[in-house]
């Protein structure tokens, strides 16, 4: 063959090539149109989430380009004019009119959201709507309640995700297509169930006048009556249903009757493995409560004076007693601020400089795992130092946080002189290198309505699907001969 014919050879093996790499990526719409499909959802959905493959591990790259696992959320537009004005809430945009809403065969989540009354959701936070009217405006961001400020707002998951759901089926708030709420629980992939299990605890747990049952515990107990009398629930045993319950004393008399649901917890130190694990479960960030540090305006390694800050409470009972025990260790090394505080007074504000100013932050087990001064850590880019060995954390089937965090087991933390030489021989270069991640992972851990992408709204629902996926595989498995009536 001559050189010419070898030549126009190639050339039409590419011309080929390329046309049916084409006519396969215009297709795809194709493929994934109505309710049928040539490519089942579940894999769809692994191959298009964020237009990125799970297959891919976060910060990998291909052909010299570094892939990134979500999308990266921009603090400095994240406060755009329209949003709701909440306690130490981020304001985001409404959609202009004649734009499309979320097309629920294409979000990642189709959630069905029993109508519960608002005594279960927002009427505890005060908020009466007319008669009949079971949900706030959300489009009318003045109408939709605030919720209760200072620490009350560490628990305050289930008002963002409602709020979130609510406003997916709305033309006028944008926000990411994640989760979408259907109008048939047949068709969902999750069942929510819109209750302010920690606002409850936190505002009706304790008798008030002639009361013999708490409010907290007859909502706990009238929720359990009508979950127990669904359809939906029955189906499953409650599997595919979703409830919220941060605070770590929520929830507790209904706990054990609805153990079968998934829940999205603070940690799992006052649950039973056969109740909460995470096998099922979903950890969910707290809301952070000190200010958030733009990334522009982040203090670098010599312009934080402090080495070590920890400003709470040090005598804790259960797994937190340790907090007694470093307060000894390091309340008179150089550089350390080790002191007992609240979030009282100017409390919020003096952790804010404080956090920001130093270039690691203690995050020691309290009276449970988990505590919010992780995030509060995280939203100041001060390097957090966790001492908490049965610490679980968020989102960490996709975020190393070993790249922006310090891990000391509690055994080592307690030996004279360990945690000090480990932090102060750390040099400033890897020191940097943290705090760069930082503050690129720190998006993700705020809380916005409307939602951002990637924001710690987007987050839960993200790693809720995730999550559906193996409920959905055992629901499936245990389908196999039920359906076909034959015996096992």
């Amino acid at each position: 063959m001559s050189e010419k014919s070898k030549f126009l050879s190639r050339v039409l093996f590419y011309l080929v090539t390329v046309s049916i790499f084409f006519l396969i990526l215009s297709s795809l719409p194709l493929l994934q149109s109505g309710n049928t499909s040539f490519i089942p959802k579940s894999v769809f959905k692994l191959i298009l989430v964020n237009s990125t493959s799970l297959y891919l591990k976060p910060g990998s790259k291909v052909e010299g380009i570094r892939i990134p696992f979500f999308s990266s959320v921009d603090t400095k537009t994240s406060t755009r004019s329209g949003g709701v004005a909440c306690p130490g809430s981020k304001i985001g945009s409404f959609r202009q009119h004649g734009e499309k809403t979320c097309d629920p065969n294409q979000a990642l989540l189709r959630v069905y959201m029993y109508d519960l009354p608002p005594e279960f959701h927002f009427g505890l936070l005060g908020w009466k709507g007319k008669a009949n009217q079971t949900w706030p405006d959300v489009v009318d961001y003045n109408n939709i309640p605030s919720y209760p400020g200072g620490l009350n707002l560490q628990h305050s998951m289930e008002y963002w995700l409602t709020l979130d759901l609510l406003a997916s089926r709305t033309q006028k708030v944008v926000r990411p297509c994640s989760a979408v709420r259907v109008e048939n629980s047949t068709q969902a992939d999750i069942i929510f169930v819109p209750f302010f299990s920690s606002v409850s605890y936190n505002r009706h747990s304790k008798l008030q006048g002639k009361e013999k049952i708490s409010v907290n515990k007859q909502l706990q107990d009238r929720l359990v009556e009508f979950l127990m009398s669904r359809d939906e629930w029955n189906r499953f045993g409650g599997k595919d249903h979703l409830i919220i319950a941060h605070h770590p004393n929520s929830l507790l008399y209904a706990r054990k009757k609805l153990g079968g649901a998934m829940f999205v917890l603070a940690d799992f130190g006052r649950y039973p493995v056969e109740i909460a694990n995470l096998g099922k479960d979903v950890i969910a960030p707290y809301k952070h409560v000190v200010k958030t540090v733009v990334s522009t305006k982040s203090a670098p390694f010599d312009k934080r004076p402090t080495l070590l800050y920890f400003r709470g409470a040090i005598y804790r009972k259960d797994g937190g007693a340790i907090r007694q025990e470093l307060y000894y260790l390091l309340k008179d090394e150089k550089d350390v601020h080790f002191t007992f505080g609240t979030a009282k007074g100017n409390g919020i504000d003096s952790a804010s400089h404080g956090m920001s100013s130093s270039k690691f932050c203690l995050n020691i087990a309290g009276d449970t795992p988990s505590s919010n001064r992780l995030f509060d850590a995280i939203a100041s880019h001060c390097v957090p130092v966790i001492i908490s060995d049965e610490l679980e954390l968020p989102f960490e089937d996709v975020l190393d946080y070993s790249e922006f965090c310090i891990f000391v087991r509690a055994s080592n933390a307690l030996k004279k002189g360990y945690l000090m030489n480990l932090l102060r021989g750390m040099e400033k270069a890897e020191w940097t290198r943290k705090w760069k991640r930082l503050k690129e992972v720190a998006p993700h851990f705020e809380y916005h309505y409307p939602s951002l992408p990637g924001d710690a709204v987007d987050m839960i629902w993200q790693a809720i699907s995730r999550k559906t996926s193996s409920v959905q595989f055992k629901l499936h498995r245990n389908n196999r001969y039920r359906r076909s009536g034959v015996l096992r």
